[in-house]
């Protein structure tokens, strides 16, 4: 799990800049041919949300003392998480962590593997208020009637569901035969089965997340590959091409990509009907702009579209600070022993509903 990938891009090229193109672009890295160089390692992290508060309305920026404010909590939650335990606060309940919940919650990770950011962002010196930017109120636009009938449908169809596994075959209540979530392997997300990255940090478009939130670019002249710290993820961008066949669809889609002038353009379509930018479906077009606001930072842009899920296309950007830390494997199984695990938890807690003994297993526990 600490084996490095190990992807050398060299030493950034820097090309002389005539005055007049350095005043209108800044001084930023360039290859041989002139283009902007984006490859290197980036922290988007960022505590600035997806989505603008409501109470927010269309207020698109934060002044200096809010920022500070929200990075000010920030550190506050993150030290008291981090504070050593109270030896008067007694023993966590059996199986659990000591935090608040039901009793044999075992918990998620703690505060040391979280890294989300310490602040908001800037572009162009203003703290935004969300990613989001279009609409104006920083929110999704609707879900059309036809995606709001699909979900009721599938709620409908499908298992019952509970917040929280109570370690019961649940979905067994509503009768022997009654389908299960856990019926098989292909039923479970594509972050469980370790096929996709986490809360849409591959995307397109790219988000960030809880954790491992470095992305990789390795700028080639006809390709480009943006390596995703999360799970296992690497883009491919083909640069100045046509999209594959719309029969042949792809977990993170197809990716082309061109230059107008400083900023790189990136189409993709063809995606699965299940994409990794999970509110989305197969009818998605993401389009997504790189350019660089100086030579530490990117400007990411992207815009979605998907007349099948929503009413309206929406916009979002954020900022991406380049970093010197390196991007570490992150082994999402080895052999993916858990999810036979789940999958076998599952037999059992159905044989125990029905009264049954496991072939195999003695004394079957919960």
């Amino acid at each position: 799990m600490g084996s490095r990938i190990a992807i050398g891009f060299g030493a950034l090229a820097v090309v002389g800049l005539a005055a007049s193109a350095a005043a209108q672009s800044g001084d930023i890295p360039r290859t041989p041919s002139g283009r902007p160089d984006l490859s290197g390692t980036y922290d988007v992290s960022t505590l600035t949300p997806m989505q603008r508060p409501t109470e927010l309305g269309e207020k698109m920026s934060l002044t200096d003392e809010e920022a500070a404010s929200i990075a000010a909590a920030e550190a506050q939650r993150m030290a008291e998480r981090n504070a050593p335990s109270d030896p008067n606060r007694g023993a966590p309940p059996q199986g659990g962590d000591g935090s608040a919940g039901a009793a044999g919650n075992v918990g998620g990770y703690n505060s040391f593997w979280i890294d989300r950011g310490t602040g908001a962002f800037r572009i162009g010196g203003e703290w935004r208020t969300s990613i989001l930017i279009d609409p104006p109120n920083g929110r999704f636009p609707p879900v059309t009637e036809e995606r709001q009938a699909a979900f009721r449908a599938a709620r409908e169809a499908g298992p019952p569901r509970r917040a929280q596994n109570d370690g019961t075959a649940y979905w067994l209540e509503a009768g022997l035969d009654a389908p299960g979530p856990y019926d098989n392997m292909e039923q479970r997300p594509y972050a469980e089965r370790c096929i996709l990255s986490f809360g849409s940090t591959s995307g397109p478009p790219m988000l960030p997340a809880l954790y491992n939130n470095h992305k990789r670019i390795v700028q080639g002249g006809d390709t480009i590959m943006i390596l995703i710290e999360m799970v296992h993820d690497a883009r491919i961008v083909r640069m100045n091409a046509e999209h594959d066949p719309p029969e042949i669809k792809k977990w993170l889609g197809d990716s082309i990509g061109w230059w107008e002038g400083d900023t790189l353009v990136v189409e993709t379509t063809n995606f699965m009907d299940r994409p990794a930018f999970r509110q989305g479906s197969g009818n998605m077009t993401v389009t997504e702009r790189f350019r660089m606001q100086d030579a530490d930072t990117l400007i990411y842009t992207f815009t979605v579209e998907d007349p099948s899920v929503w009413t309206a296309p929406f916009t979002g950007e954020y900022a991406w600070p380049r970093s010197d830390n390196k991007v570490f494997e992150y082994a999402c199984h080895e052999a993916n022993y858990a999810l036979e695990g789940i999958m076998k938890g599952a037999r059992l807690l159905e044989a125990d509903f029905r009264g049954e003994q496991p072939e195999g297993v003695a004394n079957p526990t919960r």
